[in-house]
């Protein structure tokens, strides 16, 4: 696959990120088929024969080597994720376009994968770690800024993306706070080349999402995206409301008043050092499955379409921006 040649014959340049249990081959499937980008990460995949059937339903559905559509798949390259080797020799099994890579050193996953042709993206929040995953010749960038999903970065995409730009030339990707065609456009503007959305479809019949996830999606503003350490150990994106359903305060800085409540809540699937203790022998909520993570850009949610559907939404609040500016 060359580089950015691909990114010239999607319907619009989005890559529909991959979200722990939210994600699953039905959504892949669904997004590459409507013109975008689908992804999971392997993650999802709580046994390796699970992540194998989800490897084979979606290249059965989007083909393989240089006729299959664009998908990718997210591997998380950290020494203390047990299964990570594992994840890979799969990955090289089944050979997806684009790997994207977190939470450590994506040097080995570039080597292999460049070797049948792939594409391998990073997530990074900083200017630091852009270098590293740079040096190490990954063909992308996935920029985590503000407001994002999931695990959160604390930069401006104003700043960001002009930073990272000066010092490469493969392909940019910004995440945070992107749930609309106009939000597209405008990173676009920025000069990145794609958009990395995941609140947005969250919202969508094909994700595994619950009813109530879903349903605290469409209820929700950006003021009511609680941004803390204190779930998982580093800076996440939360919504509000399933907080308070876990009886979670959010006052006094969020979560001052509230350790014993945390303490009880499972651990992370991969080991971190985590600035509080939890005691997983008196479960009450699950991180993810319980406590829902959202980005900022809930507020221009209202609905639940297909993915189709939605893209076809996207694609017209895209080209309606752009009438608007030009």
């Amino acid at each position: 696959m060359e580089n950015k040649n691909f990114i010239k014959k999607l319907r619009l340049p989005i890559i529909q990120s991959p979200m722990f249990i939210v994600s699953n081959a039905r959504l892949v499937i669904a997004s590459s088929r409507a013109g975008i980008v689908g992804s999971f990460p392997t993650a999802n995949s709580r046994t390796l024969e699970a992540l194998d059937e989800t490897f084979s339903e979606i290249t059965a559905a989007l083909g393989t080597g240089k006729d299959a559509l664009p998908w990718a798949v997210n591997i998380i390259v950290s020494k203390m994720y047990a299964r990570s080797n594992d994840d890979l020799d799969l990955i090289l099994r089944y050979k997806p376009p684009i790997v994207i890579t977190s939470l450590g050193n994506p040097k080995e996953v570039v080597e292999k994968v460049h070797e049948y042709g792939g594409l391998v993206f990073s997530d990074v929040i900083n200017l630091y770690h852009s270098k590293k995953a740079i040096s190490v010749g990954v063909d992308g960038l996935i920029l985590v800024c503000s407001g994002a999903g999931g695990h959160t970065g604390d930069l401006s995409p104003f700043a960001f993306v002009s930073e990272v730009r000066e010092i490469f030339d493969g392909i940019i990707i910004v995440g945070g706070s992107i749930s609309s065609g106009d939000s597209i456009l405008a990173i676009q503007a920025l000069g990145a080349d794609m958009a990395y959305m995941g609140t947005r479809f969250i919202a969508t019949q094909e994700s595994d999402a619950t009813d109530e996830y879903k349903e605290m999606i469409l209820n929700a503003t950006a003021s009511e995206i609680v941004k803390s350490n204190k779930i998982t150990g580093v800076n996440g994106n939360w919504l509000e409301q399933s907080l308070k359903n876990a009886g979670i305060s959010t006052q006094d800085g969020g979560f001052k008043k509230t350790l014993s409540d945390i303490k009880r809540m499972i651990m992370p699937l991969i080991k971190q050092k985590l600035k509080v203790d939890f005691d997983i022998s008196k479960v009450t909520a699950k991180r993810w499955r319980d406590i829902f993570s959202a980005g900022q850009g809930v507020g221009s949610i209202s609905n639940v379409p297909s993915v189709e559907d939605l893209v076809i939404e996207l694609e017209q609040q895209h080209d309606k921006s752009k009438s608007r500016i030009l």
